[in-house]
């Protein structure tokens, strides 16, 4: 009998999803993507994926993207830490599912790379401007087309999904998918909270009686219960779900945090400062669009100026936006000259 050809690490990895997960998760072997590629050895196209989305110019730029405070200090959550703590509690909701890990991290570590600068401020700022601005959309189109030089990272139509439809009505196809959507929901209330009480903007009596009782007052308490009735839910159910009383209560920490801190009179100041910056810097650009790096320029031919304009402004991080307005628009007044 002729002996079987050895397998590589990646094929012996792809046997384990079908031996261990559930028959409901997405199996990496299945995947497809837009450009067929030679396969990695090691591995599957959703490890592979998620170090695409890792090692990309837009994830890194992350870290200096604001997630709610936008002068706030080294403690306070950047769009990179959540999506990290997204990545982690998805993570976490797969695991007790046994759906797959290595979907969900991809999916949450790529979410947020189209955001803008100054978080929902921004997003905004840049829907008011452009007639229509979706962070979600514009990730989708940051992994897609804009990645790599214009190349995009080719990633598989299972993380694509889960990208673009982790916010909004559509539901994700996959039900790794489906883990992130509510994840991100999960990370960002409790975090933000938990900001919000070091920004001395909230203390532990203002939240309500209800999210306290159901999902505790701390952080881990908070995150621990609400992953805990996401996992009891769905198990068994076909579905990513939350009991009754579990989404009815994370509805109500939702409309407190809106109320109390995203559309706080307190935050309006810098909100409208956000907006006045990247208002500034988007018409310019579009009224000197020679001044834009020679790489965007190039891309006038193919997407059209204010489509070229939008992506180069909403890719920007806090700190470089700021950089610019004041290199465009401020006297040099205070510079040495020698």
């Amino acid at each position: 009998m002729e002996a079987t050809e050895a397998k590589t690490v990646r094929e012996r990895t792809e046997d384990l999803e079908y031996e261990m997960l559930s028959p409901l998760a997405a199996k990496s072997r299945e995947a497809r993507r837009k450009e067929p590629m030679e396969e990695c050895p090691f591995r599957t196209k959703f490890q592979r994926d998620r170090d695409r989305i890792l090692h990309s110019k837009s994830f890194r730029r992350l870290k200096h993207k604001t997630q709610v405070y936008i002068v706030a200090g080294d403690h306070y959550r950047t769009r990179m830490t959540h999506s990290l703590e997204v990545s982690q509690i998805s993570r976490t909701i797969a695991r007790g599912l046994r759906l797959n890990e290595d979907l969900v991290e991809a999916i949450a570590l790529g979410h947020d790379v189209g955001h803008t600068p100054f978080g929902h401020a921004g997003e905004a700022a840049m829907d008011e401007l452009t007639g229509h601005f979706c962070h979600n959309e514009q990730s989708l189109r940051v992994v897609e087309f804009l990645e790599k030089g214009g190349q995009g990272l080719n990633l598989t139509m299972e993380v694509k999904d889960g990208i673009v439809n982790h916010t909004g009505d559509r539901q994700p196809r996959t039900l790794e998918g489906c883990i992130v959507k509510t994840a991100d929901r999960i990370a960002y209330l409790s975090h933000d909270y938990d900001d919000s009480l070091r920004a001395g903007l909230l203390t532990a009596d203002d939240l309500p009686s209800d999210v306290r009782q159901r999902f505790g007052e701390t952080t881990s308490q908070m995150i621990t219960g609400m992953v805990s009735d996401m996992i009891e839910a769905s198990m068994g159910q076909g579905d990513i779900l939350q009991s009754a009383e579990g989404k009815r209560v994370m509805n109500v920490f939702r409309d407190f945090m809106f109320e109390r801190i995203y559309h706080s009179d307190v935050l309006a100041h810098e909100r409208e400062q956000a907006k006045f910056v990247l208002r500034q810097l988007y018409e310019h650009y579009l009224a000197h669009f020679d001044e834009l790096p020679k790489e965007f320029a190039a891309r006038e031919s193919y997407w059209g100026r204010k489509q070229t304009v939008t992506d180069y402004v909403a890719g920007l991080t806090d700190s470089y936006a700021v950089q610019l307005f004041n290199e465009i628009f401020m006297p040099p007044v205070g510079l040495m000259v020698h």
